[in-house]
This record gives structure tokens, sequence and C-alpha cells, in this order.
């Protein structure tokens, strides 16, 4: 939901409100009461992100150079193979 600024024209007293879209637009000044509220046409606000899903490397550039994908590749370890020891009991045990 967007802040809408509005300002009186009777007394010149300036607000912010919360309003949905759909909302209309208000009317009735809190301060004198009087229905001389006028909608200000605003720069508008930056996009707001909340929330804890967003983070810089999100947005960084995918490219990566061969050396970076190398690098990478040597720093992952290989699966450990079963011992032989290990198979030939398990082996044993599905016989029976």
């Amino acid at each position: 939901m967007p802040f809408y600024e509005y300002q009186c024209s009777n007394c010149g007293h300036k607000l912010e409100e919360l309003q949905k879209m759909s909302d209309p637009p208000l009317e009735k000044c809190p301060v004198c009461g009087k229905k001389t509220l006028k909608r200000l046409i605003g720069t508008g606000a930056g996009l707001i992100f909340k929330g804890s899903g967003f983070y810089l490397t999100d947005y960084k550039n995918k490219k990566s150079s061969s050396s970076e994908s190398s690098a990478k590749t040597e720093k992952i370890k290989p699966a450990k193979e079963p011992s032989s020891k290990k198979e030939k009991k398990d082996s044993i045990k599905k016989d029976k």
C-alpha cells in the first residue's frame, strides 16, 4: 500500500496517509475539519525490500572465468568409496 500526501487548502496542514490504491482520496482535514484536502502529486518512493530473502549476491553477474570454475572443482572432494571389508560384511548379511 502506498503513502499519499495531502495538503489542506484552507489551513495549509500537510499529512501523509497509508491507503490502498482503490481507496477514495481523503477530503476532510483532521486539523480544521473542512473538506478542503487535496492529494499532492509525489515523486514516489524507491523500491523497498522487506524480509530476509534479498542478498547482495543475488544480483551479481553470473559470468565466471575459467580460472574460477577450475578452482571451484578442485575444492570439491570426491565421495569416499566403501571399504572392501564393509562390502564383504554386507554381502554376507544379504545372503542369509
